[in-house]
């Protein structure tokens, strides 16, 4: 599941990309976010174990000790909304067949080769539980056999790689799993297991060093960059990439990369993609959409050659259907979405659930809002082709969009700049959120405002970043002048310098993140530009974004009874 939050309704207009959803909403008005609620895993489950009740054991073993690692959401959610017997064999039959890779034969080896495998999981990764329920049974099941294994049972002694800081340590139980292709996941992919307790139950991990038995041990397992003095042992605790690793020795391997890694890991515990109906739409290019979606795609470094892409959408809620129960109005979309080459190559795809729900008091307030989601996903500069298909799973209404995205390519040397986002909402996260999550870029929450449309009396907030920058060789710090301009019909209004001593003079990147006042500007249309000149190299990049300020919306007098006195 996925979090939807909601803005004024004036706030839909513009352009870029994505899908899926879900968040609740506390407290609606037009000029303070509300979010929509997803199901929590909680109430997922309570959910589905009503439905449970009704079918028979047979049909009830089939879904949860069968199929639950290759069944879909969607294809779950419609087995237990099934009503009868009948319809429950003929869909189980209907599964199966879906799945076979010659629906002309009699024999079914996509079934045969499942039950084998469940076979094998049990016999092989059992560890208090079945198999089958463990970490290396759920990919083995998805996935079959790795083509190597390097398993270390009883742990023991390990020589790290130079990219997890080299030198020597012991380990508890673990083991690598290798497959060279994974349809939908990439080449070479790695899987690694650790069992940190001893038990024979090791459960997947992304951060490679959690194996190390003597990260906790003061002055024991350091690294060679820690004999060096390169760096602490402490410090492998506040890595940003979620690993426990010392500094590297060198440069990181691509399956380390920090934005790349947790999306692999997550994709590769997912069943592959069987949203047939939608992704038939895709693939056919209807064009025809009774629900209207407002899309944006920004652009952010993360190497020269991999472009991190958070992708925005919009939906009106007046366009959702809403069914009423138990004094709740309640929507759901369903999404799919891919990004492939112009050739027709398929390197991403995308698909969610998206709940919506608000209580009687707030729902007619609710249909002049909009949610907004974010997707950020990396990729390689270049041209691609984005589809997108929303669903209304109680009436069937559709949208459809179908754009080109051009990632660019940002130049090792040269002053260059990430797109700058226009912004209603930009805060700090907590250090374990850095990276992850909705509308989060780097350390920082940037909402944009899709429609660019604010009011005098809203925030007007800018996110952009400057990638390299010059490194003065005695200091080792950037020397950078930013300057603000804002005009209308072309005649400066508004401007403000910021000197170098006011800037962050570390690395060779910068992040501007502020709001900007517009409180004294009369409505209108106007641009905002953001221009940053290294004075080291005298190389200057701009940015700018279009934005339109509307009146401030009149003040009910049931407001200016609660307005707080200074």
């Amino acid at each position: 599941m996925s979090r939807l939050e909601s803005l004024p309704f004036a706030a839909v207009l513009l352009a870029c990309v994505l899908l899926p959803a879900t968040a609740v909403s506390q407290e609606l008005s037009a000029s303070q976010e509300s979010t929509a609620k997803p199901l929590t895993k909680k109430e997922a489950k309570k959910r589905q174990q009503q439905l449970a009740k009704e079918l028979g054991s047979d049909d009830s073993d089939w879904l949860r000790h069968v199929v639950p690692d290759i069944i879909t959401e969607n294809e779950r959610r419609a087995f237990l909304e099934l009503s009868t017997n009948e319809e429950r064999d003929q869909f189980i039959e209907k599964f199966w067949r879906e799945r076979n890779p010659d629906p002309d034969s009699p024999e079914n080896t996509f079934k045969e080769e499942h039950y084998r495998r469940l076979a094998y999981a049990d016999e092989h990764f059992a560890s208090g539980m079945p198999g089958r329920k463990t970490d290396r049974g759920h990919i083995y099941l998805i996935w079959g056999p790795p083509d190597e294994i390097e398993s270390h049972p009883t742990g023991g002694t390990y020589d790290r790689p130079a990219e997890q800081g080299g030198g020597s340590t012991s380990t508890y139980p673990w083991e690598l799993w290798r497959y060279r292709h994974l349809e939908g996941i990439g080449e070479n992919i790695e899987i690694e297991f650790v069992d940190p307790s001893g038990s024979g139950e090791y459960h997947i991990t992304r951060d490679p060093c959690e194996k190390d038995a003597l990260s906790h041990v003061p002055g024991a397992g350091l690294s060679q960059s820690e004999l060096m003095g390169l760096s602490s042992k402490a410090g492998r605790f506040s890595n940003t990439n979620g690993t426990t690793c010392s500094m590297p020795l060198g440069g990181l391997s691509a399956n380390s990369n920090e934005f790349e890694s947790p999306d692999r890991n997550f994709r590769v515990q997912r069943p592959p993609a069987r949203f047939k109906d939608l992704e038939t739409l895709v693939t056919a290019n209807i064009v025809h959409s009774q629900i209207h979606l407002d899309y944006r795609t920004d652009f952010l470094r993360v190497t020269s050659g991999t472009v991190l892409v958070p992708i925005t959408v919009q939906i009106p809620n007046r366009d959702l259907s809403f069914q009423s129960k138990q004094g709740v109005h309640s929507a759901t979309l369903d999404l799919y979405g891919r990004v492939t080459t112009p050739g027709g190559v398929v390197v991403q795809t995308f698909e969610d659930l998206i709940s919506r729900d608000f209580p009687e008091s707030l729902f007619q307030s609710s249909l002049n809002l909009s949610s907004i989601y974010q997707k950020i996903v990396p990729l390689r500069s270049g041209l691609y082709r984005l589809d997108l298909v929303v669903k209304d799973t109680l009436n069937g209404n559709l949208a459809v969009v179908s754009a080109a995205l051009r990632v660019p390519r940002f130049e090792d040397d040269k002053l260059d700049a990430s797109s700058l986002i226009l912004a209603d909402q930009i805060e700090t996260v907590p250090a374990a959120q850095i990276g992850s999550g909705q509308f989060v870029l780097n350390s920082y929450k940037v909402r944009p405002r899709l429609s660019q449309e604010f009011s005098s009396s809203d925030k007007l907030g800018i996110f952009v970043q400057f990638y390299n920058l010059r490194l003065d060789e005695t200091s080792h710090k950037t020397n950078v002048s930013v300057a603000y301009r804002i005009l209308k019909d072309q005649k400066e209004v508004w401007q403000a310098v910021e000197a170098p001593d006011h800037l962050h003079q570390g690395g060779e990147q910068l992040t501007i993140q502020r709001f900007l006042p517009v409180a004294s500007f009369s409505p209108g249309r106007y641009t905002i530009e953001v221009i940053a000149i290294d004075l080291l190299t005298n190389q200057t990049i701009t940015r700018t974004a279009d934005f339109t300020l509307k009146p401030a919306p009149p003040v009910k007098p049931s407001d200016a009874v609660h307005q707080p006195t200074s």
